[in-house]
């Protein structure tokens, strides 16, 4: 093996220290627009929002929301514009005004089993033992209404029925951290 000259290794070393370099107010998990904490959750406001690849009208649309309540993950911040992530996983950006701090949940009940789709309870008080209020699908949205790290008190409008109100396992809901406690 041939030995670096000098100037390769004073490009090597300054190229080392670039990349040592404070991190920004975003990777130390607070939005430098907001001040807020990233990420965090947060849902769509309407039934219409369009996910662009970059911060700007001038980007291309990726893909169209078209769900309100929607629960999604903003994961960065440029001015107006807030980059998410979605349940599935898929990014882009948003403009700030079609998002609300509203908590909502998507709940998974878990795999389909032999046809049958799999659904979990909805209790009536936040223990395995109370009766159900619901039997709740994968997809089904939620607001959150409070999380102690274990439960979460969950109000679902079903097609059939009033809104109903019940508490489910956080480990079940896409749209609050694990252990996050929510007033």
């Amino acid at each position: 093996m041939r030995a670096l000259r000098p100037s390769l290794i004073a490009v090597l070393l300054a190229t080392a220290s670039a990349w040592a370099v404070p991190a920004s107010a975003q990777e130390n998990g607070v939005g430098p627009v907001t001040k807020l904490p990233l990420p965090r959750y947060a849902s769509l406001k309407t039934d219409r929002v369009n996910l662009r690849e970059g911060p700007s009208k001038d980007h291309r649309t990726l893909w169209v929301f078209q769900r309100a309540g929607l629960p999604v993950e903003i994961i960065g911040e440029f001015e107006t514009w807030r980059r998410i992530r979605d349940s599935e996983g898929t990014e882009g950006w948003v403009l700030h005004s079609l998002l609300s701090g509203r908590r909502t949940a998507i709940v998974s009940a878990g795999p389909d089993k032999d046809g049958v789709k799999a659904s979990i309870p909805l209790r009536a008080s936040a223990d395995d033992t109370a009766r159900d209020e619901a039997r709740l699908q994968t997809g089904v949205i939620g607001n959150v209404k409070k999380c102690d790290g274990s439960w979460c008190r969950l109000v679902v409008t079903l097609p059939t029925k009033r809104d109903v109100d019940g508490y489910i396992r956080q480990t079940r809901l896409w749209g609050v951290y694990p252990n996050e406690k929510v007033d």
